[in-house]
């Protein structure tokens, strides 16, 4: 059961990664303040919280909003094994 959802987040996220997203949740370090980013692909949201903690970025409680409402957002988790599996064709138009 849990393969057969994984599978359907990646169908929809591989199907809609240059659609629009917004990235919630993420503090950045230096400043200890909330950072909202918005207005970035799906795409380049997912590999943003994939890899930001390198970047000085606190993402424990981000989330990526994207696709229709009732979309279920993406968390921190989500995000790492999306990057992992798919990395750069998650940037592909």
């Amino acid at each position: 059961m849990l393969l057969a959802v994984n599978d359907a987040v990646s169908t929809a996220v591989l199907a809609g990664r240059g659609g629009g997203a917004e990235i919630f949740g993420v503090i950045d370090l230096t400043s200890k303040v909330e950072t909202r980013i918005g207005a970035i692909s799906l795409g380049r949201a997912i590999q943003f919280v994939a890899n930001a903690s390198v970047l000085g970025y606190d993402v424990r409680g981000a989330m990526v909003v994207y696709g229709e409402p009732g979309t279920p957002s993406l968390r921190v988790w989500d995000c790492e094994h999306l990057w992992a599996q798919y990395g750069g064709a998650l940037l592909q138009p």
